[in-house]
């Protein structure tokens, strides 16, 4: 199942927020061993943590989630995403892909 997931660093105090069709703890374990390369910015940090899960019903809507929430660039908006649930079926609703 895919999913939008937003990882959060406490030493950097940053979001990271990617999509996949991995389960989000598989793509966590990944960022912390580098599997991406060390040039990425999940290197920056070893303490990632997920935040926040977003299952979606296609990569597609993944993607279209993840955009939105990268273009807010606000992190109250994404701490906002995990306090009120309604927003995340919001975005689930708007961005559904038939398949």
């Amino acid at each position: 199942m895919p999913h939008c997931y937003i990882l959060y660093s406490t030493s950097l105090n940053r979001f990271y927020v990617g999509s996949t069709i991995l389960e989000p703890k598989e793509r966590l374990q990944n960022h912390l061993e580098q599997f991406y390369g060390n040039h990425k910015y999940t290197s920056l940090s070893k303490d990632w943590k997920i935040f926040l899960e977003i299952t979606c019903n296609s990569i597609e809507q993944a993607r279209k989630i993840e955009k939105h929430i990268k273009k807010m660039k606000s992190s109250k908006y994404i701490r906002n995403l995990r306090q009120y649930p309604e927003i995340v079926s919001k975005l689930q609703k708007r961005f559904y892909q038939e398949d």
